[in-house]
């Protein structure tokens, strides 16, 4: 009899990463990881970089996945943004920081993709 394999926080990033690209966004980069910051999608939509936290949960008995980004980690990723958008390439695009959260239930998957979730202070 085989089991069903637990749903992690990388199976979450491969949903959100497929809804981005389903909703017209291009994933720049998986994983960006800097000076002990990183960030789990870096996508573009026209002029836009967004980066992205997935937070994934099996239920949510104990919150809604998007109430576990703290601000600790919602600094680390801006840290790591100010680094990425310092190259040329994107230096000129608008900058906007989103959580998508995955929450597995049973046979359903429910995706919250939350636009604007934070902003530099």
């Amino acid at each position: 009899m085989e089991t069903e394999k637990p749903f992690t926080g990388k199976r979450g990033e491969v949903v959100a990463a497929r809804y981005l690209e389903k909703n017209g966004y291009e994933i720049v980069k998986y994983n960006y990881s800097i000076f002990g910051s990183e960030v789990d999608l870096i996508a573009r939509k026209d002029e836009t970089l967004c980066f992205v936290e997935v937070k994934t949960r099996g239920s949510d008995n104990f919150g809604l996945p998007e109430e576990f980004v703290d601000d600790r980690k919602r600094r680390k990723i801006i840290r790591a943004a100010k680094v990425f958008i310092g190259q040329k390439e994107y230096a000129d695009f608008y900058v906007r920081f989103d959580i998508i959260s995955v929450l597995h239930k049973g046979e359903n998957v429910e995706i919250n993709h939350i636009t604007h979730a934070f902003q530099e202070e």
